[in-house]
C-alpha cells in the first residue's frame, strides 16, 4: 500500500451521519444513502459498511459493476440501482443476480429485466417519471402505459415510483421543485385511478430530505449530506430561515493525505513548474507533493489553493503537474522531508473543506471528492 498519498475515511462520522437522518425521519422512513461513484470519493464498500452500521436500509448504486463489487465484498443489504443498465440483456441479468432494484426510464429497460426474470428471480422496478430535469425518465403518460403494461408480464413487479428534483439546492426560491412535486403526486393520483399503486414513492434527495418531511414519503436517498457536507450555502440558509438547521448535524469524514517527497530552495526571481507561472519574490523553500491531477487534484487549483503542512497553510505555487504539486512552505518552521501534508481535511487548528477547494477550483465540492482517484488506498479510521 502506498504511503506517498491517500484518503483516510472516518467510519464513525459516516454512520453517526446516517444515525443524524434515521432521527430525523423516524423509524418508518427507508434511508437510501447513494454509495455510487465510489461512494463520492470515500471508498464503495468501506462507506456502505459504515452506513449501514448507522442504519440505512438500502443502499443507491448506478451501475451494476457497483452492485457486483458489493456483493463480492458481503454487503447484503436491498441495493437501488439508480443509473442505466446497458443495452441488451447481460446488464439486465446482473442486475436481476445481484438483486437490486431496477430503475426504468424507458421501454428498453422493462423489455430487458422481463426477458431476464423468472420465477425465482423476479425483477422489481421503480418507474421513474420526468418532472422537471430532462434526464432520465418517463413522461406521466408514458409511466402510465408502461404500469398498466406490467400486469402483463411475469415475474415482473412494479415495486416503485420516483422522480429527482432539478432545482433545490441552487436557490432559496423554490417553486418550481414545488411544481415538480405537484406533477408527481398528480401522477401517483392518476395511476391509482388506473388501478395502479405504488408501494412505494421516493424523490427526496439531501437538500430536500433536509428541507420538507412532506416529500420523505417512504424511502429519502441521501446523497452528499450522508458524507457530513451540506448540499450548498442555499440549502443551509433554506435550513436556518425554517429553524432546521440544528436538527442534524453533519461532519466531514473524508481526509486526503500527502507526504513531502523533496524540499528545494528557489532563488529570488526563479520560475516554478510548467509555463513559468510563478515567480518566486524572494529565496523560497519549496515542497514538491506527489500528487497531481492524474489523482484527482485538480489543475485548476494551480496558484489557487493551499495545503496544510504543521498546522500551517501551505500554497500551491506554479501548476498542478499530472503527478506533483509544489507549495510553498518558507513560513513553516521545522519542516522536513517525509512530513505528512492534508491536501482537503484538519489538520491542527486548520482545515481545508472539499466547499473551499471547489471555490479554488471553480467547481463543486461534489466533484472535488468524487474524482479522487479510486486507486488511492482508503484507510479506515
Amino acid at each position: 500500500m502506498s504511503d506517498l498519498c491517500w484518503i483516510e475515511v472516518d467510519a464513525g462520522r459516516l454512520a453517526d451521519n446516517i444515525a443524524g437522518f434515521r432521527r430525523l425521519v423516524g423509524p418508518e422512513v427507508l434511508l437510501a444513502p447513494a454509495v455510487k461513484a465510489n461512494a463520492y470519493g470515500h471508498g464503495l464498500v468501506e462507506a456502505a459498511r459504515a452506513f449501514l452500521g448507522g442504519g440505512a436500509d438500502w443502499l443507491c448504486v448506478n451501475s451494476t459493476f457497483e452492485a457486483e463489487r458489493l456483493r463480492a465484498a458481503h454487503v447484503d443489504a436491498p441495493l437501488y440501482l439508480l443509473g442505466p443498465l446497458a443495452p441488451g440483456r447481460a446488464d439486465a441479468e446482473a442486475a436481476l443476480a445481484t438483486g437490486c432494484r431496477v430503475v426504468v426510464p424507458n421501454v428498453a429497460t422493462l423489455d430487458a429485466l422481463a426477458a431476464a426474470a423468472s420465477a425465482d428471480r423476479p425483477a422489481r422496478v421503480h418507474l421513474k417519471i420526468e418532472t422537471g430535469t430532462q434526464r432520465l425518465g418517463l413522461e406521466p403518460q408514458q409511466a402510465l402505459a408502461l404500469a398498466l403494461r406490467v400486469g402483463d408480464l411475469p415475474h415482473v413487479q412494479v415495486e416503485g415510483a420516483c422522480s429527482h428534483f432539478a432545482d433545490v439546492e441552487d436557490t432559496t426560491d423554490h417553486a418550481f421543485a414545488q411544481s415538480q412535486r405537484d406533477r408527481f403526486d398528480a401522477f401517483v393520483d392518476a395511476a391509482g385511478q388506473a388501478g395502479v399503486e405504488f408501494p412505494m414513492r421516493h424523490f427526496s434527495n439531501s437538500a430536500a430530505t433536509l428541507l420538507w418531511q412532506e416529500v420523505w414519503y417512504e424511502m429519502v436517498r441521501l446523497g452528499i449530506s450522508a458524507y457530513g457536507m451540506w448540499p450548498s450555502k442555499e440549502t443551509q440558509v433554506s435550513a436556518a430561515a425554517q429553524k432546521r438547521n440544528e436538527a442534524i448535524r453533519l461532519a466531514p469524514a473524508l481526509t486526503w493525505k500527502t507526504r513531502i517527497h523533496q524540499l528545494r530552495i528557489a532563488p529570488a526571481g526563479a520560475f516554478v513548474g510548467y509555463g513559468r507561472t510563478y515567480r518566486c519574490h524572494q529565496d523560497t523553500r519549496l515542497a514538491v507533493l506527489p500528487v497531481g491531477y492524474y489523482d484527482g487534484y485538480d489543475r485548476g487549483l494551480s496558484n489557487a489553493a493551499h495545503v496544510l503542512v504543521r498546522g500551517h497553510r501551505a500554497p500551491v505555487r506554479g501548476r498542478v503537474c499530472m503527478n506533483m504539486t509544489i507549495v510553498d512552505v518558507t513560513h513553516v518552521q521545522g519542516v522536513s522531508e517525509g512530513d505528512e501534508v492534508v491536501l482537503l481535511g484538519r489538520q491542527g487548528e486548520e482545515e481545508i473543506t472539499a466547499a473551499r477547494m471547489a471555490q479554488w477550483a471553480g467547481t463543486i465540492h461534489y466533484e472535488v471528492t468524487t474524482r479522487i482517484r479510486q486507486g488511492l488506498p482508503r484507510r479506515v479510521v
